[in-house]
C-alpha cells in the first residue's frame, strides 16, 4: 500500500465513525452510488457538431463557446475522447447520442432515412466497453429547419420529413436496445418558435402534438420494454425568445396523457424556478422521468456541471425519495473554452459527488424530526450536516472504483493534451 493509499485509508476510517454515529453506513452509500446511471452526452467532444458530411452543428438556440484547441473531429477521435474521460469517472456510465452523430462513411442518406446501420461504429463501441446507449433525434442544424420549425412546421413537406426522422430514431434506438440488452431512452426535443410574438399561438402546438402522435403512433410494435420516449420542454433560446412551441405546459400535458417520460431540463426554466422542487410534484403523474443537467449562468447557457446548490438538492430529491428507478439522469452542456475532454471529467464526477453526498445525507433523522415537528433540530441537523467529512469518502470512492484520486487526474488530461488533443 503506498503512503497515498494511507493516507486515504487513515482519512476514510475517521469519516466512517463520524457517519456511523449519525446511522449512516458509508459503505453502503458508495455502493448504491456506483450502481446509478448517469449518462453521458457525446456532444461536449466536438461542440455539437456531429459527424454528417454535411453537419450543420449548433442552431436552434443553441450555441457553443470558445475554441479551445483539440476539437473532435470525426467519430474515431470523439470516441477515443470518451474513453479517456471515462477512466477519470467513478460510477456506473451511458453514453448519450444525437442522431446527428451518424457515420455514414460516403453514403448519401438524409435524417428522414437513417437506420441503425448508419450508428454501426457506436453499437460496436458499446458492446465493447459495456457503455449502453440512449437517444436523441436530432432536430437542429439542417436546412430543413431554416425557418425555425420541425415538428411543428406549417410546410406540410417539412413537417413530414421531421416525423420520419422520429420514426427512424425510435427503431435505431429499439437496435440499441437488443443489442445492449437494456432500454434505450429517448428525448424528444425540438427548437421550434419565433423571434418575435406570433399573431398565431395554437397552430404550431397543434402541429407539435399531431406530428408527436404520428411518430409514436407510426412506430407503436417498439414497446417500453425497449425504447422508453421522453419530451423535453423549453423557455426559449437564441432567435426564440418570445414563443416556444414545445413549452412546459406542452410537453406535461403530452407527457401525461399519452404516457410518456418527461424531462425537466435544469437550463429550461426561468432562472427563479427550481427543479429540484418540481420533481416531487410531477412524479405524482408520471411514473417516470428524465433529467437533463446542466448549469445556466442567467439563461439556459449550459455551463459545464459544478457541485451547486441546486443540483444538489436535485440528487437529495432523488435519493431522499427513492426515486433511483424512477428518474434517469443524463448530462448536457458544451463548453469550448476550456479543454473538452476535462470539461467532461469535471461535470460527471461532480455529479456522482452530489450522488454520493446524496447517499451520505441523514434524510432518515432529518424526516424524524420533521414529522415530530422539531424544525429547530431539522433545520440544524440540516446545516451541520454540510460539514460531514465527505472528502475522505469521495477519495475512498475513487480509489475503489480505480479512477484518479483528488487532482491527479488534472495531470492526465494535461498529458493527453500534449500527446493527443495539441496534434489535431
Amino acid at each position: 500500500m503506498s503512503a497515498n493509499e494511507k493516507r486515504i485509508l487513515t482519512g476514510f476510517e475517521y469519516a466512517k465513525e463520524v457517519y456511523a454515529e449519525k446511522g449512516i453506513d458509508v459503505e453502503k452509500a458508495m455502493q448504491k452510488a456506483a450502481g446509478f446511471a448517469v449518462s453521458m452526452h457525446c456532444w461536449q467532444g466536438d461542440d455539437v457538431i456531429g459527424l454528417e458530411a454535411d453537419a450543420g452543428g449548433t442552431s436552434g438556440g443553441i450555441q457553443t463557446t470558445g475554441n479551445y484547441p483539440g476539437r473532435a473531429r470525426n467519430g474515431d477521435e470523439l470516441r477515443t475522447d470518451f474513453l479517456k474521460a471515462c477512466s477519470m469517472i467513478p460510477g456506473k456510465k451511458k453514453l448519450n447520442l444525437h442522431a446527428s452523430y451518424a457515420e455514414l462513411h460516403g453514403k448519401k442518406v438524409d435524417r428522414d432515412a437513417y437506420t441503425a446501420e448508419d450508428f454501426a461504429d457506436w453499437i460496436a463501441f458499446s458492446k465493447e466497453n459495456k457503455m449502453p446507449l440512449d437517444f436523441n433525434p436530432t432536430y437542429f442544424g439542417h436546412p430543413n429547419v431554416a425557418d425555425g420549425f420541425s415538428l411543428a412546421s406549417a410546410d406540410e413537406g417539412r413537417r413530414k420529413f421531421w416525423v420520419e426522422h422520429g420514426k427512424r430514431c425510435r427503431e435505431i434506438g429499439y437496435e440499441f436496445a437488443k443489442a445492449q440488452g437494456e432500454p434505450c431512452v429517448i428525448n424528444f426535443w425540438c427548437p421550434d418558435g419565433y423571434k418575435d410574438t406570433p399573431a398565431d399561438t395554437d397552430s404550431p402546438r397543434a402541429r407539435l402534438v399531431k406530428s408527436l402522435d404520428e411518430i409514436f403512433e407510426g412506430t407503436k410494435q417498439i414497446s417500453k420494454e425497449y425504447v422508453l420516449d421522453a419530451v423535453e420542454s423549453k423557455l426559449f433560446g437564441i432567435g426564440v425568445e418570445s414563443y416556444t412551441v414545445g413549452s412546459n405546459e406542452l410537453m406535461m400535458g403530452y407527457a401525461l396523457s399519452r404516457g410518456k417520460l418527461l424531462t425537466l431540463d435544469t437550463g429550461h426554466f426561468h432562472p427563479t424556478e427550481q427543479v429540484s422542487d418540481k420533481l416531487s410534484a410531477v412524479l405524482q403523474y408520471i411514473p417516470q422521468m428524465l433529467l437533463h443537467i446542466s448549469r445556466p449562468v442567467r439563461w439556459d447557457s449550459d455551463h459545464v456541471v459544478t457541485w451547486d446548490q441546486e443540483t444538489s438538492r436535485i440528487f437529495n430529491e432523488i435519493v431522499a425519495n427513492h426515486y433511483e428507478g424512477r428518474v434517469l439522469c443524463a448530462l448536457d452542456y458544451f463548453d469550448a473554452s476550456i479543454n473538452r475532454v476535462a470539461a467532461w471529467v469535471i461535470g460527471v464526477r461532480n455529479a456522482q459527488k452530489m450522488l454520493l453526498s446524496a447517499y451520505l445525507a441523514p434524510n432518515d433523522k432529518l424526516r424524524e424530526a420533521e414529522y415530530a415537528g422539531d424544525f429547530t433540530y431539522r433545520l440544524a441537523a440540516q446545516e451541520e450536516a454540510k460539514s460531514m467529512p465527505f472528502g475522505p469518502v469521495w477519495d475512498m470512492y475513487c480509489l475503489k472504483q480505480n479512477v484518479p484520486v483528488g487532482e491527479d487526474w488534472i495531470c492526465e488530461i494535461k498529458q493527453y493534451e500534449k500527446d493527443v488533443l495539441s496534434k489535431r
